[in-house]
């Protein structure tokens, strides 16, 4: 049968440049328009409590020893914390090259949007974040779109059913069929990608126009060529050295979440298609259950990035450029008060303000200068951060032996395609235990 969705995501790229179009011809009506990105974006996050809820029960509840899930967790854990450094000093590096902040002037207009944005950074804070873990009820993890208490719930659901033995063997078919049901919602949803995409472009740019873009044009096009050159040159040989898999061949198989994230600026609204294709590449149900929604709130590389840049760039805007040692005691910081706000657009602009108006308060109204056009460096922090997880779970795959690596080569040459209909592999056996090999 054909794949009918490859004209979904046509449309969607036509969408995307009818967008554009609005957005500058008519940028009232541009703005008017953005109830129609906002309604998709809302669709897709109202599908991601129940794919991550269902993925990671049948994963953990499949696997007969609970110390199997723990060493997943925790190599999963260590590469996240070994990746962000590696960002952070990459963006490091860059931002003192490139001194973007040099000769900028502050209006009174952009110090009123850095003390909004402070005041959003301000309201959480590290302990708040670890005791929003969680929920207040068993059920409300689901009813208010939390990640890591979908996250917590689901763990301590599987770890349950794999102590009721055989008794819990009924329970995970029931949850094998709902998961089915809910990739295929899930399917239908993705129909309305083209009108999301068309709603959200033509807001963004008839909000900001051109001109945030041509006066903040050297931080713009620095951040998007260091996420390149993070992607290019540090995930892709750690990828090909530790699985043998080709960066760009993962990327191309990649190319339709991408171009999602790309037109509605969240992570999120590609996080169930990355669990549904991690899958079908042959990374094991409960690698892929453990690593990618822990990944969308702790391996935050694109963000890591932008963090250090823009606080770099702020700095010198304002003539107040920080010591090395002031860098690295902030940005540390703040890549831990990210956690958990990967998929929420904005909230890297929030973290940026929150973090210098609790080290350095004098510098919090140079955040107005950034606010233009960080609607369009939080698509770069999406990216980067999604590719950044599909090649986290490819190597945690890797490092615990559970990625089929000629299963692998057949999906990414193209001889066993996605299943882009139901989002499953309607051939799978049913829910079975497996033993998981060690490190």
């Amino acid at each position: 049968m054909r794949d009918r969705t490859r004209y979904l995501y046509l449309a969607v790229i036509l969408a995307v440049v009818a967008g554009v179009v609005v957005g500058f011809v008519s940028p009232d009506l541009g703005k008017d328009l953005k109830p129609l990105g906002t309604a998709f974006v809302a669709l897709i996050k109202m599908m991601i409590s129940p794919i991550i809820f269902c993925t990671i029960v049948l994963g953990v509840g499949s696997v007969t020893k609970a110390a199997k899930v723990g060493r997943v967790g925790g190599l999963a854990l260590g590469y996240f914390l070994v990746m962000s450094t590696v960002a952070l000093a990459i963006g490091l590096v860059v931002g003192n090259l490139l001194d973007p902040g040099a000769g900028l002037q502050l209006t009174g207009a952009a110090k009123q949007a850095a003390v909004a944005e402070a005041a959003k950074g301000g309201e959480s804070s590290t302990v708040d974040f670890l005791l929003g873990i969680i929920p207040t009820t068993l059920v409300s993890a689901f009813t208010e779109g939390q990640v890591l208490q979908t996250l917590l719930v689901a763990l301590m659901t599987g770890f349950a059913l794999q102590a009721m033995g055989a008794k819990g063997a009924p329970i995970l078919r029931g949850v094998e069929h709902i998961q089915r049901l809910v990739f295929r919602i899930l399917a239908m949803v993705m129909w309305a990608a083209p009108v999301g995409a068309f709603g959200a472009i033509a807001a963004v740019v008839g909000s900001t126009g051109i001109k945030a873009l041509e006066s903040l044009a050297v931080i713009m096009i620095g951040f998007y060529a260091t996420c390149a050159l993070f992607v290019g040159l540090v995930l892709g040989p750690l990828l090909w050295l530790v699985a043998r898999v080709g960066l760009w061949s993962l990327l191309r198989y990649l190319g339709r979440e991408f171009l999602l994230i790309l037109s509605t600026s969240s992570s999120e609204s590609a996080l169930p298609r990355l669990i549904a294709k991690m899958e079908h590449l042959g990374v094991s149900k409960p690698v892929v259950g453990i690593t990618v929604p822990t990944g969308y709130s702790f391996n935050l590389d694109g963000t890591a990035i932008y963090l250090t840049m823009a606080t770099l760039f702020v700095a010198s805007a304002t003539g107040a450029p920080l010591s090395l040692g002031e860098q690295i005691s902030l940005l540390l910081f703040m890549i831990i008060a990210s956690k958990g706000a990967a998929g929420v657009t904005g909230a890297g602009l929030a973290t940026l303000a929150g973090g210098l108006q609790s080290h350095r308060p004098d510098l919090v109204d140079g955040v107005g200068l950034i606010v233009g056009i960080d609607r369009f460096m939080s698509e770069a922090r999406a990216l980067t951060n999604f590719a950044g997880n599909a090649v986290a779970t490819v190597l945690v795959g890797t490092w615990t032996g559970e990625f089929d690596r000629a299963r692998a080569a057949e999906v990414l040459t193209g001889r066993l395609p996605f299943d882009e209909a139901t989002l499953l592999d309607e051939e799978e056996p049913p829910v079975k235990e497996v033993e998981m090999t060690s490190v």
